[in-house]
């Protein structure tokens, strides 16, 4: 299996604080990858670090043989990213957003059939805040998918929505999996990654604590 994604070392402090400690990585293509733990654990900074988004005090980071940092433009163009905490313009509808988001790359993916595949067709002309939380999140699955992506990071997808929101994103993700798309997610659901990862890693103080399979 070719390697996507290698994380070697990475470590990142806030004065006194080891946010994430010393983590390694290794992701195939085709592969569902989840960093698992509590509020805390450095789920969200170990993401943003491997992105280049946030800077790292050490470690080497290689997604699709590109460094983040020094491929950034290039490596953009071939990655999709949905953020723990995504904020839009209070008025902006779903087509202007999926408008917007396809501005900015390239190449891209097909938006109004990325809306009929996770159920959102019909919410075209419906505000961004008018959504349910599940809508929301599906959406922003979407929009981390408009640049018809080689690896999709998603940082905390399901968190504050329902049983049934919950499940109706994972069927979303599981549709992603099977068309072989290699993701890194964040979670702290166990019965999530049970349904979506193939490989999980455990976090407790920015620390991996276990690596493997849910099996496992």
């Amino acid at each position: 299996m070719e390697t996507i994604i290698v994380v070697e070392n990475l470590s990142k402090s806030y004065d006194q604080l080891q946010a994430v400690d010393n983590l390694n990585i290794s992701i195939g293509r085709g592969e569902v990858y989840g960093l698992l733990g509590a509020n805390g654990a450095g789920k969200s900074t170990a993401i943003e670090c491997i992105l280049g988004t946030k800077q790292a005090n050490k470690g080497n980071i290689s997604i699709l043989s590109m460094d983040p940092k020094r491929d950034r433009k290039k490596l953009f163009e071939k990655i999709g990213v949905q953020f723990q905490e995504t904020n839009y313009q209070d008025k902006i509808t779903v087509k202007e957003l999926c408008e917007v988001t396809s501005s900015l790359y390239r190449t891209t993916a097909d938006y109004l059939k990325l809306l009929d595949q996770f159920g959102l067709s019909d919410k075209l002309k419906s505000q961004v805040n008018e959504l349910s939380g599940g809508q929301r999140q599906r959406l922003f699955i979407v929009q981390a998918l408009i640049p018809d992506p080689e690896v999709v990071f998603l940082d905390e997808l399901t968190t504050g929505l329902d049983a049934r929101a919950r499940r109706d994103v994972w069927k979303c993700l599981a549709g992603l999996k099977e068309n072989g798309l290699t993701i890194l997610m964040t979670s702290h659901f166990m019965d999530e990654v049970e349904v979506l990862c193939d490989r999980i890693n455990i976090l407790k103080k920015g620390r991996s604590v276990f690596c493997g399979t849910v099996q496992e």
